[in-house]
């Protein structure tokens, strides 16, 4: 599995418990996280706990999830990845987030950008998929630049910090 991805301004590495502490300092912002399905991390074991639980996926090749570096500075600013992995129906669903001091500056478009590009020409992936609470505007705006389509609202689809939330669908064909 890919370990490494390049764009003009960032570095994705496959995330590692060495970049827990950077990663916490992300992960316990609530303007962060509130749009995940993670409440905001009050200690740097629950980063680690993360990072061990996201690589284990990543070793049974169900999901991979990437440090976003910012190559100017060596800065960890953010993840993304692929959510889920679905080699038998050349499918995948992306995720990512951006450290509130470099929201606006379009890392989040860049890094997507390679997670399309290498799931469509070297995993010869048919999909892409990204679920996105309605209410979730930057993002939305992220994936519309990105030729994404919105396909619905997923009723109640999943539970988040114990409520039940809709979640839009969007997603991307290698054909669009």
């Amino acid at each position: 599995m890919i370990q490494h991805l390049q764009t003009e301004r960032l570095h994705l590495r496959k995330m590692t418990t060495n970049d827990a502490a950077s990663l916490f300092t992300i992960w316990s912002d609530p303007e962060v996280t509130e749009f995940m399905n993670i409440s905001n991390f009050t200690t740097q074991d629950q980063t680690e706990e993360m990072i061990t639980f996201l690589d284990q996926l990543a070793q049974d090749h169900k999901a991979i999830r990437f440090s976003i570096i910012e190559k100017m500075t060596g800065e960890i600013i953010g993840s993304c990845g692929y959510n889920s992995l679905d080699f038998e129906n050349e499918k995948a669903e992306i995720g990512y987030e951006i450290a509130r001091d470099h929201w606006g500056k379009g890392y989040a478009p860049e890094a997507i950008s390679s997670l399309i590009d290498y799931a469509f020409n070297t995993l010869h992936f048919h999909r892409i998929e990204a679920k996105v609470g309605p209410e979730n505007v930057n993002s939305i705006k992220v994936l519309d630049k990105l030729g994404f389509i919105h396909e619905g609202t997923l009723r109640q689809c999943e539970k988040s910090k114990d409520s039940f939330i809709d979640l839009n669908m969007y997603s991307r064909l290698k054909t669009d």
